[in-house]
């Protein structure tokens, strides 16, 4: 009828209308149609009266049908009601149907081309602290690789460690002195940092820096024993790290690192040199001239004077070495913000060397996290973190009234755990920074992730109450209460909120609709109950209550959470 009346053809108009927001005031009607966006002169200038207007009168020239129960003009916009009938049938059946694929399979990605997506994230350094800007990177990493799985395309996860480098000199000279073979084997991350602290306080002094440096140089040269030595360190702290990541539900396809580009390094110093974009300072240093007038205005350092490569040039030859190896679409960075410089110029180099994928990679930048501290004070480990969040949640569990007997108290509480260090991470925009509080994070109400896997939980014992047998015929006409509306109304915005979250990569449209769902679920729990009704609309709410399980349960699980089935 759109179509007809506007003569555009159907594919046009399905950006243009959107499901709408549910309100906790008033009712809403369920889709609409933005004027500006399918008139032909939305110059800025098109005045908001003028929108009103057209859509007063697109309004009046269009006609209630069998989908379409009433039709209304908004400001700027044409609101249209679906007959109530439908909306229960169509939005239940499709969620029931599509199970953990609902919303994707919407229209909204019919056109989005499956890709490659090369993504780097977490990246911690060998014996230095896992910082709480890694264990960021890591659930944002994941959250971005999930969403893209979900969406059909294949994804390449790599872990880019920091195991390379002068500071495997000293760590190589203060093992020989303060080293523990058993301890290295038992808790390789600990001890290599106590190492680490221990040979940096002796660093001062003349000697031992040039030990270090001869332990790195013998390193580089490949010399039997030290590159022995050194494999150890990485190895036991990979094993250690998959570990760790196992307990975030965080997985590698690759355990890349810095050690697989010395040698490329050099050989990308030879291109830019024959390129003739490699400059000598006076000092001896390499660098790369990236002004727009050639008058070094702006530079990236590529190499030492000693014709070492760096970190920037060792980032360069891993670029070309994975587009070589996976020739992917795009390539996603996600590191803190304070590497944002370093990224625009990596992209620049590559771009001069003449590699146009340069436009394909992106960095996905982050804020810093203030005010992480365990109870016993500054976090060093991530281990230690996810230790705490599991000790504080058993807590809470343990006081809380409503808490039944669980089977496994100490898993269940490291998952809803993670799922209150996750939501609270991810309710703002990425790039900003925030203040990180145990007990905000933590409220069994309000909006968390505690809140989330409540909400699931309950969700979940209500179908193990009363069945949870696929419902097949059920009429699910009787729907009709304004609390039911809602959830359903709420259901049919899922594809959108994906799209958005699919285009811009931030979380946060995920989370404020799953904290939505839950606080409509929530509502509808209390006022609709399915012990006591009659047989009919006791199976239409179960399985108006099942849909929201559902999408609920496939939203967390994008943002990297397990969902509890008991708490």
């Amino acid at each position: 009828m759109l179509s007809k009346v506007l003569d555009l053809p159907p594919e046009n108009l399905i950006k243009s209308i959107s499901a709408v927001p549910v309100s906790k005031k008033r009712h809403v009607a369920d889709f609409q149609l933005s004027i500006a966006s399918v008139t032909e002169d939305s110059s800025r200038d098109c005045l908001a009266q003028d929108l009103n207007l057209q859509a007063q009168k697109l309004a009046e020239r269009l006609k209630c049908d069998a989908v379409v129960s009433e039709i209304s003009a908004g400001p700027g916009t044409v609101n249209f009601t679906i007959h109530r009938e439908l909306l229960a049938k169509t939005v239940l059946q499709q969620v029931l149907k599509d199970g953990s694929e609902y919303g994707v399979k919407s229209e909204l990605f019919s056109t989005v081309p499956r890709q490659k997506a090369v993504i780097e994230f977490s990246s911690p350094n060998i014996a230095k602290k896992f910082h709480i800007g890694h264990l960021r990177s890591t659930i944002v990493g994941n959250f971005i690789a999930n969403l893209k799985v979900a969406l059909g395309h294949e994804v390449i996860r790599i872990n880019y460690l920091g195991d390379w480098g002068m500071q495997f000199g000293l760590l190589g000279v203060g093992f020989q002195r303060f080293g523990n073979k058993d301890k290295l084997k038992s808790s390789p991350l600990q001890h290599l940092f106590e190492v680490y602290v221990q040979i940096n306080k002796a660093a001062e002094d003349e000697n031992t820096k040039k030990l270090a440096k001869d332990f790195f140089r013998k390193l580089e040269e490949h010399d039997e024993q030290t590159l022995s030595l050194w494999k150890q360190f990485r190895d036991f702290s990979i094993e250690e790290y998959i570990r760790i990541y196992k307990r975030l539900g965080v997985d590698f396809d690759e355990y890349s690192g810095e050690s697989f580009y010395p040698e490329k390094s050099r050989e990308v110093l030879k291109m830019l040199e024959d390129k003739g974009l490699l400059q000598k300072t006076t000092t001896g240093t390499g660098i790369v001239d990236l002004s727009e007038k050639k008058d070094l205005s702006s530079f990236s350092t590529v190499m030492r004077s000693d014709g070492t490569s760096l970190y920037i040039t060792r980032d360069l030859a891993a670029a070309i070495d994975r587009m070589n190896k996976h020739s992917w679409d795009t390539m996603i960075y996600v590191t803190d913000k304070s590497q944002s410089n370093h990224f625009q110029h990596l992209f620049q180099i590559l771009k001069l060397m003449g590699y146009d994928w340069a436009e394909r990679c992106q960095h996905v930048s982050f804020g810093r996290v203030q005010g992480m501290k365990t109870r016993r004070g500054e976090v060093i480990f991530l281990e230690d973190v996810l230790n705490e969040v599991r000790s504080r949640m058993l807590q809470n569990m343990a006081s809380a009234k409503t808490t039944k007997e669980i089977e496994d108290p100490m898993e269940t509480a490291e998952k809803v755990g993670l799922a209150a260090l996750i939501i609270q991470d991810f309710r703002g925009l990425l790039s900003s920074d925030y203040q990180f509080s145990w007990d905000r994070a933590f409220q069994s109400r309000g909006d968390t992730g505690v809140f989330l896997q409540y909400t699931h939980a309950r969700l979940h014992s209500l179908e193990q109450m009363h069945g949870n047998e696929h419902l097949t015929d059920v009429n699910v006409a009787c729907l009709q209460e304004p609390d039911a509306i809602s959830v359903l109304q709420h259901l049919l915005r899922y594809d959108e909120v994906l799209y958005r979250s699919s285009q811009d990569l931030q979380p946060k449209h995920i989370v404020s609709y799953l904290l939505m769902l839950s606080h409509l679920a929530a509502v509808a729990h209390k006022t609709l109950p399915v012990k006591g009704s009659a047989p009919e609309l006791a199976q239409a709410r179960l399985c108006l209550f099942q849909a929201a399980r559902s999408v609920l349960t496939n939203g967390m699980k994008l943002l990297g959470i397990t969902p509890v089935t008991q708490m």
